[in-house]
């Protein structure tokens, strides 16, 4: 399953500030750009750190779009979402996934949200491989991974990005804000995951760079 990994940073690599404050570090150009590749992707991923935080509607907003809206997945593995998010209260009109590691929450089922349930690693997460199958198993053939850090982190260190869709804006934060990738644990240089950069082009002030998998 092709798996695609957005990111949109400041040019030192951050997602927000220290407090979280986040919207918007990219411009107008730059998040159109966003929902058209939600439009090219079967499903829409985040972490529940950041379905919590933002409470995203994960939807394809496009001026006379009238094509597939994009199941949204939620890696939720204590299954925290809760029945005022808008993910759950619109699971309705639009494929809403939450993927635990227990039995499926009544909240969710009741709400019209699909629970998968899949192994935990070793911090309890879900093992990303068997959510990648499950989903797969769902029908949901291309994946659009959208935050937050940890989610990243997780998916690189399992091999399974093959595209990177990085927007830089022209602004840099610091150290104290948060990156848009976890840690990798990764001892020496070579373990680093590899890319070649395919693509670059400016969007107003941001840079919109293309990477595939080496």
């Amino acid at each position: 399953m092709p798996v695609t990994l957005k990111l949109a940073t400041s040019l030192d690599g951050r997602i927000a500030t220290a407090t979280g404050e986040s919207r918007w570090i990219t411009g107008e150009a730059a998040r159109a750009a966003v929902h058209r590749l939600r439009a090219d992707h079967q499903g829409v991923v985040v972490g529940v750190e950041t379905a919590l935080a933002d409470d995203p509607e994960l939807t394809v907003r496009l001026p006379g779009y009238n094509g597939p809206q994009p199941a949204r997945v939620v890696l939720d593995s204590r299954q925290r979402l809760h029945a005022g998010c808008k993910l759950v209260a619109t699971a309705r009109q639009v494929p809403t996934y939450v993927v635990a590691t227990e039995a499926p929450a009544a909240h969710l089922l009741e709400a019209g949200v699909h629970v998968l349930t899949v192994p935990a690693v070793g911090d309890g997460r879900p093992e990303l491989k068997s959510v990648v199958e499950a989903l797969r198993a769902e029908g949901i053939g291309s994946l659009f991974v959208e935050g937050g850090g940890q989610v990243a982190a997780s998916f690189l260190r399992c091999g399974l990005v093959d595209r990177l869709e990085w927007f830089r804006a022209p602004m840099v934060i610091g150290g104290e804000g948060r990156p848009a990738i976890g840690a990798l644990a990764l001892a020496e240089l070579a373990a680093a995951p590899r890319f070649r950069r395919v693509q670059a082009q400016p969007l107003g002030e941001d840079l919109w760079e293309r990477y595939e998998r080496i």
